[in-house]
């Protein structure tokens, strides 16, 4: 069954680099970004890693944990993992979920329901386990990516959506295309001219009714 927005994330158990979790245990109360990998030791994911291992700290400011996913096995990834390192200039600072047996892929919809884990699969074959999952405190499902085998992912534009999701969160505002934090944001439309002059006394633009913009607030 695909996972859509606004669905509770589905809750696993799994081992990690870092121990066993249960999923919405290790939220906790916190934001989440889980991302899912075909296989270790393949090229384009050992960059993302590694991206991921020096963009983690802006992730932690935004009170928002890290979590990646490899259908190998946990005992593999700590050799990747030097690879990284070398490679990239990072040391892998977050669990990585083994998920040999396809458990949590197929859980999450990234794979086809009828593949099976085997220590003879290639990458092409777990093509569709390349996934992004930004999940709320409240385990809610507030954005999915899903890429193809030969196009890294953009953290930077997952990170530039978590802003953009808790700040709608925490406001009930709207973000306009290319939006970056600090830049003017959307009344929605569900918030009356009344109520929109209420909550922002200095004013907001209206150019259209149905499209109004404030400066983002604080």
């Amino acid at each position: 069954m695909s996972i859509r927005i606004g669905d509770e994330a589905p809750d696993f158990t799994a081992e990690t680099t870092q121990g066993t979790i249960r999923f919405h245990e290790w939220i906790g109360d916190q934001w989440a970004i889980l991302f899912s990998h075909p296989k270790d030791f393949t090229p384009v994911c050992t960059t993302e890693l590694g991206y991921m291992a020096r963009l983690k700290p802006e992730f932690d400011k935004r009170n928002t944990k890290v979590i990646g996913l490899s259908i190998d096995p946990v005992t593999n990834h700590a050799e990747w993992a030097r690879d990284i390192e070398e490679t990239q200039g990072a040391a892998v600072n977050y669990p990585m979920i083994g998920d040999a047996d396809l458990n949590v892929a197929k859980l999450y919809d990234m794979i086809h329901p009828n593949a099976s884990g085997s220590s003879s699969r290639t990458a092409n074959d777990n093509a569709t386990i390349r996934a992004v999952f930004l999940i709320g405190p409240e385990k809610k499902v507030k954005a999915t990516f899903t890429y193809p085998m030969s196009a890294g992912r953009n953290f930077d534009e997952v990170l530039r959506l978590l802003d953009a999701l808790q700040l709608n969160a925490k406001h009930t505002v709207a973000t306009p295309v290319n939006w970056k934090p600090s830049e003017d944001v959307i009344i929605p439309t569900s918030v009356s001219n009344e109520d929109a002059k209420k909550k922002y006394p200095d004013g907001f633009k209206t150019l259209k009714p149905y499209l109004r913009t404030v400066a983002q607030p604080k």
